[in-house]
């Protein structure tokens, strides 16, 4: 029994010493393993950038067809690409798309969507590694390509890793599985049990790991994105003008700024273009500052009955008698319309010019309106200096209060000292015991004074 006990103790030690080893071959480099490697045909159709990790932005003008490389032969390579896309149905684009990866001996793996007023849809689709470029080629064809993303993610020394440290796993479990059939005290079958327990769970997730890769190697995967196409309309307005009106805007565009005397009349122009992607409608133009609709304008060039495609423009002019300067905020507007010519839901074209229109004094006697407007003016300039003092003399309103409290109480004393002096008694005369006044000397009023 005794040399039984002494066995499993040394037994268990050595286990120790094993599970340290593997728990070391952890953190060790890649060790050379038998299993074989998921390799890339020579011959394939797919040639897949080298390296870790490669990416491509592309812009709204479509896409330029992959670069093809030489074959990273005996690699384990995980290929992935999100492709963003603009289309007229959703819906139907979508329904290509699964279409076309089906042709590539891929399948559907999964799928998001979105419905309102901007539809959307997200595919995410499983193809071999060796029609991964051919697949994503054949993606472009669904709609106008705005963004894609492709990327080669090299996981040859990971999956080598990962097999070495499951060879050095398997092997633990079987030593500790041989252990705990040769013991018989308890506690040492609890503790082989227990560190069982563990390395088999250990043993699991590097499995789960692995398979999770093999999986990711065996299949690339291709995001796609498919959005509805969104109209971008757009419009700009030039503002102008020039000296005179005699000939009914046949010189617009005139200049940017302009000044003349007061009193004189200038030719105002407008310039609307067309800047976005879709036809324009029912223009509409309205400057509160120069008081001013499209009714007020004279068409000078294009036609506003019919629509206003990208790129076209038109131009309006109008006279104005400048008496004073402005700034003109002249707006524009304009719907646009889809392929049929209906209103685009939610969508408009907006934009607003603004010049100075200046208009110089000629000098001389004043008129009565300007006579009027400035003494209007210096009656103003008044006002605002009498609410400027009475804010400044705010604070000190208390110290007015005080001395209006004090002149009242100092008044009040004086009518006071006054009544009594009034109402005091007439001072007394002494007289002889015959009853004759006796006369005041200068000692009384000195010893009076002194008093």
């Amino acid at each position: 029994m005794t040399v039984r006990i002494g066995a499993a103790v040394a037994a268990l030690a050595f286990i120790a010493a094993a599970c340290s080893g593997d728990m070391d071959s952890a953190d060790s480099p890649a060790l050379e393993s038998g299993a074989p490697a998921t390799t890339l045909a020579p011959g394939s159709g797919q040639n897949p950038p080298v390296g870790d990790e490669g990416e491509q932005e592309l812009g709204s003008g479509g896409i330029a067809e992959p670069v093809r490389q030489p074959v990273a032969t005996g690699r384990d390579i995980i290929f992935t690409a999100t492709v963003t896309v603009e289309v007229d149905d959703v819906g139907s684009a979508s329904s290509e798309a699964s279409r076309i990866i089906e042709t590539f001996d891929g399948f559907l793996f999964g799928q998001q969507s979105a419905g309102g007023n901007e539809p959307t849809s997200v595919l995410v689709f499983k193809v071999p590694p060796e029609r991964f470029q051919d697949a994503l080629a054949a993606l472009g064809g669904v709609g106008e390509i705005r963004t894609q993303s492709v990327m080669a993610d090299d996981v040859t020394d990971r999956i080598v890793d990962l097999e070495s440290r499951i060879a050095t796993s398997v092997a633990s479990v079987e030593r500790l599985r041989t252990l705990l059939e040769e013991a018989d005290a308890i506690k040492t079958i609890t503790e082989l049990e227990n560190q069982l327990l563990a390395r088999e769970t250990a043993l699991e997730q590097l499995r789960g790991s692995l398979r999770t890769l093999q999986n990711q190697v065996g299949l690339a995967t291709i995001t796609v994105t498919i959005t509805q196409s969104a109209a971008r309309p757009g419009i700009a307005v030039q503002s102008s003008a020039y000296l005179g009106s005699d000939d009914n805007g046949g010189s617009c565009p005139g200049d940017g700024g302009i000044e003349v005397l007061e009193g004189e009349t200038v030719t105002y122009c407008l310039e609307i273009t067309n800047v976005g992607d879709t036809a324009l409608v029912e223009v509409e133009v309205r400057d509160v500052v120069l008081g001013l609709d499209l009714e007020d304008f004279t068409l000078v060039f294009g036609d506003l009955t019919a629509h206003l495609e990208p790129g076209q423009s038109i131009v309006l002019a109008t006279p104005l008698t400048l008496e004073r300067t402005l700034r003109s905020q002249t707006r524009v507007t304009a719907t646009p319309i889809n392929a049929d010519g209906a209103p685009i839901e939610g969508r408009s074209a907006s934009n607003v010019s603004s010049m100075v229109l200046g208009a110089a004094d000629p000098g001389g006697i004043p008129g009565f309106t300007e006579g009027l407007e400035r003494s209007w003016e210096v009656l103003i300039n008044f006002v605002k200096v009498l609410i400027l003092a009475a804010g400044l003399a705010l604070p000190f309103v208390w110290v007015l209060i005080l001395g209006w409290f004090y002149m009242r109480w100092r008044k009040n004393r004086l009518a006071a000292k006054r009544e009594a002096l009034h109402t005091m008694p007439a001072p007394r005369v002494p007289v002889t015991p015959s009853g004759e006044e006796i006369p005041e000397t200068d000692e009384d009023w000195e010893l009076e004074d002194d008093v």
